[in-house]
């Protein structure tokens, strides 16, 4: 088990510049569960001997966490008047911390808040007043910290919060890239790159599967089996964001199954198309799914995709065969594999592998399709009009089945509408695959070819 503390230089690095600024800070912290927030405020804190409250806040009662909280101070302040005291309201609480608290820099940390707002939404106020009249002039640095992401939103982040406009920053965590995540695992190059097209760079989970060596041995003992540590994951996070899990999870299915546009995921749920909307907005919102348009199409035209890799590989093969998992006689084939592996590859190489490589600083990239034609990657800068074509494969191509793409995609960039009336631009033309042969004869033709060998 990996113990050592991964990436994070960007969150650290804000978090420090709001530290040594003057009078008070107010953050805001948000993030998918198991995304390494507690982890990270814990790494903040302890550094250059900090002092302090850090409070983590679990599903209980306002009294309980009341107490909780209140323990935290009683040691923070070094207070033992403060452990006798009965208090049962926010306001007389965070009201005796804001007398008694140290005129030198400390931080005050709530991690996992949204449990806080949940037992007693009156928190919000109480802070919100106690901030305009004491801590937003004094030494105190607060951290909210939340992983029911919808709740963060409506109730800290929105314009309907008492807290709106009082924060001085606001960090939403990411997961980790796959450099970083890489250093979790102990499987070769191409095997941990599979491991993360599945479960993404959430920290975690890429600690649960440092405890093995093979991947299909990990997703069969965590994914394909009843008691695996992921076969229920995503019923938990969605009941702790909805309260419609049976909807919710429908969309969800529809989509794995391919029914990306508004109309079909509404057939296949027996919603009507105009309420399946909201829905939507939600679970986009929240970062469970994307909106996809076709490079230079109709904004109107979009399709829903499922973005957390998580959610995506759950559906397409847990979800979908879970009656198969409980009697204990599913078996990934190598062939569904390779197809959803291939899919994720696409957008890996769009996010995370192409920005390093093309020979121009792009302003938008994505997917190109009409009429029934397709190109995977298209990036392009406007001032300069330059465009850049690719084909992404998950698998091994030879320098002939190389060769045919590159030239079929020269084919295709014809029918790409930008810049083409009467305007030159400059084209580039490359494909991205597990590994290619001749690459260097490819790029002696001035081709973009690149391999996963190149990814660190």
């Amino acid at each position: 088990m990996i113990s050592k503390f991964i990436d994070r230089e960007e969150e650290i690095s804000l978090l420090e510049e709001e530290w040594e600024k003057e009078k008070g800070r107010l953050i805001v912290l948000y993030g998918r569960r198991r995304i390494g927030k507690t982890r990270l405020l814990m790494e903040f804190s302890k550094t250059k001997n900090r002092n302090g409250i850090l409070y983590i806040a679990e599903e209980s009662s306002s009294l309980i966490q009341i107490n909780g909280v209140k323990e935290k101070i009683a040691e923070f302040l070094n207070d033992p008047l403060l452990r006798t005291l009965e208090i049962k309201e926010w306001e007389l609480l965070f009201g005796y911390l804001a007398k008694n608290m140290p005129e030198d820099r400390f931080y005050i940390i709530l991690d996992e808040f949204s449990y806080l707002i949940r037992s007693d939404a009156r928190v919000l106020g109480v802070l919100q007043k106690l901030w305009d009249t004491k801590f937003s002039s004094s030494s105190a640095f607060i951290v909210l910290s939340g992983s029911l992401l919808g709740l963060m939103s409506e109730k800290v982040l929105s314009y309907a919060s008492p807290l709106y406009g009082r924060r001085t920053r606001d960090i939403l965590l990411e997961g980790l890239s796959f450099k970083s995540a890489r250093e979790f695992v102990r499987m070769p190059l191409e095997e941990a790159l599979q491991l993360y097209l599945i479960i993404g760079g959430v920290p975690e989970y890429l600690l649960k599967a440092s405890e093995y060596h093979n991947l299909d041995e990990f997703l069969e003992k965590e994914f394909l089996s009843k008691n695996g540590y992921f076969y229920r994951e995503p019923y938990f996070i969605i009941s702790q964001e909805f309260k419609e899990l049976k909807t919710y999870f429908s969309i969800l299915n529809a989509i794995a199954y391919g029914h990306t546009k508004p109309t079909g995921i509404a057939n296949f749920t027996g919603i009507e198309t105009r309420g399946i909307y909201p829905y939507l907005e939600n679970l986009l919102r929240l970062g469970f799914i994307e909106r996809e348009v076709s490079m230079f199409g109709s904004p109107k035209k979009g399709i829903y995709l499922i973005k957390d890799s998580i959610f995506d590989f759950w559906f397409n093969f847990v979800f979908k065969h879970r009656e198969e998992i409980e009697a204990g006689g599913y078996r990934l084939s190598e062939g569904e594999k390779t197809i959803y592996l291939g899919k994720k590859f696409q957008s890996f190489v769009r996010d995370e592998f192409l920005r390093s490589l093309l020979p121009f600083r792009f302003e938008k990239i994505g997917r190109w399709w009409h009429k029934g034609e397709e190109i995977d990657i298209v990036a392009v800068n406007e001032r300069e009009k330059q465009i850049a074509f690719f084909e992404v494969k998950w698998g091994r191509l030879s320098y002939q089945e190389a060769e045919r793409i590159l030239n079929a995609l020269r084919d295709k960039a014809e029918l790409v509408n930008w810049h083409v009336k009467g305007e030159e631009r400059r084209e580039y033309y490359g494909t991205v695959a597990a590994s290619i042969e001749g690459k260097e004869e490819l790029r002696r033709q001035g081709f973009l070819v690149y391999g996963i060998d190149e990814l660190l």
